[in-house]
């Protein structure tokens, strides 16, 4: 297993839309123990493949204390979406350090495959509707910020442009010895 890359927002490959997975082998397995792998390292509780620059329709998502419930998710559709609707505190790994309210249905019905491309439906509420569709997002090229006021989002990329500058000025000086 390899831990891989996760992209950071602003990043223009986060917006790319995910392609269905046809093949159901073992470089489709590799690519769900790494973005599991991945997940937790960083850690998080949900990871779609846009994030690690994988276009390609796949989620995990452990929501377990002691991260040993990985769910994986191959094609996901939802099937049905409450009309009811709450508002949850989200954070996402590509935009590290920022949390805000989305509001989204309560209860979602999902039909996805698994690894050997078997399908299942699932019925998703509380935390795990909220994560299920905040993962379907990245698969659709959208982030969780593309919620929030113009305002709110304008802040949060120059943000982390910033840090990602501060990150870069720290590598090209160690690079050079000067730390």
């Amino acid at each position: 297993m390899a831990k891989l890359n996760i992209l950071r927002y602003p990043d223009p490959r986060l917006h790319k839309v995910a392609q269905p997975v046809t093949v159901f082998d073992e470089r489709l397995a590799t690519l769900v123990a790494d973005m599991a792998e991945t997940m937790y390292d960083a850690p998080g509780i949900g990871l779609a493949a846009t994030q690690v620059d994988v276009h390609e329709r796949v989620i995990v998502i452990d929501l377990s204390e002691t991260k040993d419930a990985l769910q994986v998710f191959i094609n996901p559709e939802i099937l049905w979406a409450s009309d009811e609707r709450k508002v949850y505190d989200e954070g996402c790994l590509s935009v590290p350090g920022i949390y805000d309210d989305v509001e989204r249905p309560s209860k979602v019905k999902v039909r996805a495959q698994d690894v050997k491309g078997e399908f299942f439906e699932i019925d998703c509420d509380e935390l795990l509707a909220v994560c299920i569709q905040h993962e379907m997002d990245h698969l659709m090229g959208k982030v969780f910020v593309e919620y929030l006021s113009p305002l709110k989002r304008n802040r949060i990329k120059t943000k982390l442009l910033k840090e990602e500058r501060g990150m870069e000025r720290e590598k090209q000086l160690r690079a050079n010895g000067r730390r």
